[in-house]
């Protein structure tokens, strides 16, 4: 008999406004009822930055099983007080090894969460690539990978980057590579060897008014004096969650399709292809 799981994955969530719309989509219209697993990239969660402990508990709260991050997950200096404990959240593997956290995380003996930094235009880091080959050589060893659902979110910036270590990760036998960072949601999901789910860029949450989450003056006056600007996340609405669903039949990526979810004050609209 068919084994059916169905994962959700949310784009980078952005401060308050990215909070917000998740609370709308998986609480209020009670969308967390149609999946199995919710797993969310946090790294901007609070105030665009970092997570704190805070919200943290509220994400919980709202029903995210698993919590991936990127570059900015040391940006809230508290985060080295509750990271360890945490059930939920994972930092990118590849960061050094006596970094605190775990870079992946198994969850009810079936879905292995795996996240990992890219190298182009990032800050220095540990190959990827080497990196997911060694863990998932050490994994095999210490559990049986067949009857697992192994889930990456590569936090890159190059898109070349994203694609060549997705094609690499479904050869190591992952069943799905999402890329976020770059907060545009792009168009080429699908199905790589009819195994690995696979997309190069889910998306953010947040407000749709400013630039990737972030409001549009303090970003336009960076851009164009080079000098350093304290960013403020926008607020305005609309803001819209983008995300994808992933089915698994008896472990095998079937389908992936890409969410956005647009909440204003008087109105909410879903698309879904």
């Amino acid at each position: 008999m068919a084994e059916v799981f169905k994962i959700l994955f949310i784009g980078d969530i952005v401060g308050r406004s990215g909070r917000e719309v998740v609370k709308r989509f998986l609480i209020d219209e009670n969308k967390k009822e149609k999946y199995d697993f919710i797993i969310a990239n946090v790294e901007n969660a609070s105030h665009g930055f970092g997570l704190t402990q805070k919200n943290h508990d509220e994400l919980l709260s709202y029903g995210i099983n698993a919590m991936t991050s990127g570059n900015h997950i040391w940006d809230k200096k508290d985060i080295v007080n509750f990271i360890d404990e945490s059930p939920a959240l994972i930092r990118p593997y590849n960061y050094h090894k006596d970094a605190k956290g775990a870079g992946y995380k198994i969850f009810n003996n079936k879905i292995i969460v795996i996240n990992l930094l890219g190298k182009t235009f990032m800050p220095p880091i540990d190959c990827p690539f080497k990196a997911l080959k060694e863990l998932i050589e050490k994994l095999n060893q210490e559990t049986n990978l067949e009857n697992k659902i192994i889930f990456v979110d590569f936090h890159a910036e190059a898109t070349a980057e994203k694609i060549c270590l997705a094609k690499y990760a479904a050869n190591l036998g992952i069943k799905a590579v999402i890329g976020t960072h770059t907060h545009t949601p792009t168009a080429d999901n699908k199905i790589i060897e009819n195994k690995c789910a696979y997309q190069t860029d889910v998306g953010f949450c947040g407000s749709t008014q400013g630039v990737i989450g972030m409001e549009y003056e303090s970003s336009l006056k960076r851009l164009i004096t080079s000098i350093p600007e304290r960013f403020e996340v926008e607020t305005s609405y609309p803001y819209i969650l983008n995300a994808c669903e992933i089915e698994f039949i008896n472990n095998c990526a079937t389908s992936i399709n890409r969410i956005s979810f647009e909440y204003s004050e008087n109105e909410e609209k879903e698309s879904e292809d």
